[in-house]
């Protein structure tokens, strides 16, 4: 292994993670103890879970933002295989069972890992490793953007029989970002764009769960007791939470009347007890999570690098923004959960993972490129 960059990483980076963590746990646990309670565990039981998870996440971050990216490189063969096999696991009896008509996680030794968290990093990883070989000719259709085209396809289609068609969008989406910054010509964006359009309605109305979900998003009534009760419940938290809150473990949303408070609908938790203050002040984390990623990329000048730090800012902070925007009624259900405060084991160890690449890639960064340092 190649001896480390001394360059200092960067601190603001790190002073929004730590605030994110923590944050984000304090949240979780106002959420989750009522819920702990009525499954007759301690209140503690889902906050400790998250923690062993932050902690084994913090421990890998640690490790990969002091060494050498170029190992990093070198694995990313092995890191897209394993993404497919994970993938594919969904489907095999007993290691992957089904939870509400979608296999979107796999059981081993007791534990439970959503492959498709791993999904996003590894085709990251890849376009990042695949598109920055032959920098001057991403241009090329044949040899440089429909090969790493059809991988993204796989992993879309794959994901999409998981019966998980919103995160297959997501990763299709910032697969996208990813060929745009690459300089891909813009027609190909538009012929990418004429053929996946009709198709992706064609398999929206396929499924009878994403039709329900489109109209209970369109008319909440349809499903007074379903989805439609869960749109309402975190309206009506949102409301509730006023500017100012009524304080952190006030809310009474929480304690029965909004489903799945602790995990997908946690920012709703948030607006009732944090108020309106509370919920700028996390956006503003994520805002400045993404200002300081997306400045990363633009001052590496590695292409690895650039890329690489942009899909990571990328999915980091899009998925908080649909999580946001499902809650706040502008979007139908989506699933995602709000990076570092849902629960959710898989989804916060690739956060941490990932954030620790960013921070590995800031450490290359000199003070002369950083410009106001």
């Amino acid at each position: 292994m190649e001896k480390i960059n001394k360059n200092q990483a960067d601190l603001l980076l790190i002073l929004i993670l730590a605030l994110l963590i923590g944050i984000g746990v304090s949240f979780l646990f106002s959420a989750s103890y009522h819920h702990a309670e009525k499954l007759g565990k301690p209140s503690l039981y889902f906050v400790i879970k998250q923690s062993i998870w932050i902690i084994i996440g913090l421990v890998i971050a640690f490790f990969i933002s002091h060494i050498s990216l170029d190992v990093l490189k070198k694995a990313v063969p092995w890191i897209l295989l394993t993404g497919f096999i994970l993938s594919i696991l969904t489907f095999f009896p007993v290691i992957g069972e089904p939870i509400s008509g979608a296999r979107r996680w796999i059981f081993i030794f007791g534990q439970s890992f959503q492959p498709s968290e791993f999904a996003k990093f590894a085709i990251v990883c890849y376009l990042a490793y695949i598109l920055s070989r032959k920098k001057e000719k991403n241009d090329d259709p044949v040899t440089n953007v429909l090969p790493p085209l059809i991988v993204v396809f796989i992993f879309v289609v794959i994901i999409y029989l998981q019966n998980d068609f919103s995160t297959a969008f997501f990763i299709f989406f910032i697969a996208l970002a990813i060929f745009f910054i690459a300089n891909v010509r813009a027609i190909y964006f538009i012929l990418i764009g004429a053929i996946i359009f009709p198709v992706g309605i064609v398999l929206l109305f396929t499924k009878v769960y994403w039709v329900k979900k489109l109209m209970v998003f369109i008319k909440p009534e349809l499903d007074p007791s379903g989805t439609g009760w869960q749109i309402t419940q975190a309206h009506a938290a949102l409301t509730r939470g006023g500017f100012l809150g009524k304080g952190l473990g006030n809310g009474v949303k929480k304690l029965g009347a909004l489903p799945e408070a602790h995990s997908d609908f946690i920012f709703a938790v948030i607006g009732e007890e944090a108020g309106l203050f509370g919920i700028l002040f996390i956006i503003a984390l994520f805002v400045c999570f993404c200002y300081r990623g997306y400045l990363i990329a633009w001052k590496s000048e590695d292409p690895f690098k650039y890329y690489l730090s942009f899909g990571i800012t990328s999915i980091i902070f899009f998925q908080a923004i649909v999580n946001m925007a499902v809650v706040a009624g502008l979007i139908p259900a989506t699933g995602m959960p709000l990076p570092f405060f849902s629960l959710g084991g898989s989804s916060v160890l690739m956060t941490l993972i990932m954030t620790g690449i960013l921070i590995n890639i800031s450490r290359g960064i000199t003070e002369k490129n950083w410009g106001y340092r």
